[in-house]
């Protein structure tokens, strides 16, 4: 079994994901005409657009902020110091250009999750990759992979990963036992996701924007008081990224170990392309009354996850001169050593709660994602959901005192499998996401807050819930 994960895992994440996110992104930056460039403005302006009568989901700011607590884990603080221990400061540049790119597969996968969402028995918007494999491609056999492959890495297995990390923070900096904390995380964690995706939409909103918020002032300051040697860090971070500085070259050093290790960090974090972030997507009721709206929503979560979080803890390692490629120091121990030197003795305690808040916010983001899963599967009953919440609860107590790597390899192939159907399914679809946006931006130019007319798009008659689109 362990050889067949393992096989699974370097032909899903060693080729067809690491070429295939980035060529998808590619593909849509230059089929919708940049959009993440000319339109960046158009990401902030509909977040600003105001509520909506519409009780039947959660606001546009919710939904990214559930998406953030999602994205903003564990891996933009360790994984993004292993990302320079091997690919050297140019690995930084390689980080953004994917986020860049995957700006637009955002804005596409999401804009779609919104097109083909639907209603649960409580009424409320349900959504995501599943609902546009099975109805927008008719393929409900692949919809139902996408959907268990989600639930076990989404909703299991990435929940013990990140538990783990909390456990092994807290026991360094504060001593507390593992499973003690396991326990007092799954209590924390319970109270969230037994309330629902509501309830998660509602705890996000303040936690996220005061974790991200936090942890960015600590990078101006960081700035601030290292001024002087910045301009200095961004040239090593441009030069090293072509090979020019190859002294600055992590382990394997050069132009090659830069690129792939800043593209599988900016991959695995922002998470574009993955069909995750479409599941909060499509429970959000959209402003303007749009699917597209909702796409550049989620496309600025990808921006703020990768240009922004991911780039303060490499620019905060950079200045603090720790980066040294033969000192086997890396992970969490290399973001805490640059902190130490910033902040001295609080650097580590700092880096303890950091972790923290990234990686409860990732906990119940991701079994977010989960309960639409379930619903698309059927199992979105009191009962079913009932399972699914005290199994993430199991897994957050077992990964907080375990680690078991073949469980780990396992959802990682399981993720993998899960992006490789969504790419493919959003590539099929992209006829029907370029009508979007242009459609979409005809009504802005005419003046007018746009809105979707179900009437201008016949092809998906029988296909999307004439209901939901019926309501300005």
């Amino acid at each position: 079994m362990n050889t067949i994960i393992a096989f699974l895992n370097t032909i899903l994440w060693g080729y067809v994901l690491i070429y295939g996110l980035l060529a998808v992104g590619l593909f849509f930056t230059i089929r919708l005409g940049l959009p993440q460039i000319i339109h960046f403005g158009e990401m902030f302006r509909v977040l600003s657009s105001g509520g909506s009568k519409d009780t039947s989901g959660i606001s546009p700011f919710q939904a990214l902020m559930v998406s953030l607590a999602s994205r903003v884990g564990t891996g933009n603080l360790a994984g993004v110091a292993v990302a320079l221990y091997l690919g050297g400061p140019g690995a930084t540049f390689w980080m953004w250009m994917v986020a860049l790119v995957g700006m637009a597969t955002a804005y596409a996968e999401s804009a779609l999750a919104q097109l083909y969402k639907v209603r649960n028995e409580d009424g409320q918007y349900r959504g995501g990759p599943a609902f546009y494999i099975a109805h927008g491609l008719n393929a409900p056999w692949a919809a139902a992979i996408f959907s268990v492959c989600l639930i076990i890495s989404f909703g299991l297995v990435f929940n013990a990963v990140q538990a783990n990390s909390i456990a092994d923070a807290v026991q360094g900096a504060f001593g507390v036992p593992k499973l003690t904390v396991g326990f007092g995380l799954a209590v924390l964690s319970g109270v969230v996701i037994f309330g629902g995706i509501r309830q998660i939409a509602r705890v996000a909103e303040i936690i996220v924007p005061f974790m991200a918020v936090a942890y960015l002032l600590m990078a101006v300051y960081v700035l601030i008081a290292n001024a002087a040697l910045v301009p200095h860090v961004l040239w090593t971070i441009v030069s090293s990224a072509f090979g020019l500085q190859e002294a600055a070259g992590g382990v394997t050093g050069g132009i090659a170990a830069a690129m792939l290790n800043g593209v599988k960090r900016g991959l695995f974090s922002n998470e574009a392309g993955m069909g995750s972030a479409p599941n909060i997507a499509a429970v959000a009721t959209p402003v303007p009354h749009h699917p597209s709206s909702q796409g550049f929503v989620q496309s600025l979560g990808v921006f703020i996850d990768t240009i922004l979080i991911c780039t303060a803890t490499s620019v905060m390692i950079l200045l603090s001169g720790t980066l040294d490629p033969g000192s086997n120091i890396t992970g969490t121990q290399l973001t805490q050593a640059a902190m130490n030197v910033h902040i001295g003795a609080a650097g580590a305690y700092f880096i303890a709660i950091a972790i923290f808040f990234f990686a409860f916010t990732s906990i119940i983001g991701n079994y977010a994602y989960a309960e639409n899963a379930l619903t698309f599967l059927g199992a979105g009953n009191r009962l079913g959901l009932t399972i699914m919440r005290c199994a993430t609860l199991v897994m957050v107590v077992w990964g907080a005192y375990e680690s078991i790597a073949t469980v780990f390899d396992a959802a990682d192939a399981s993720m993998g499998l899960m992006a490789t159907i969504n790419l493919i399914a959003i590539l099929l679809l992209s006829g029907t996401i370029a009508k979007l946006t242009k459609d979409y931006f005809k009504q802005r130019k005419q003046g007018l807050a746009p809105v979707f007319h179900a009437a201008d798009y016949p092809e998906l008659q029988g296909k999307i819930d004439h209901g939901i689109w019926s309501r300005v």
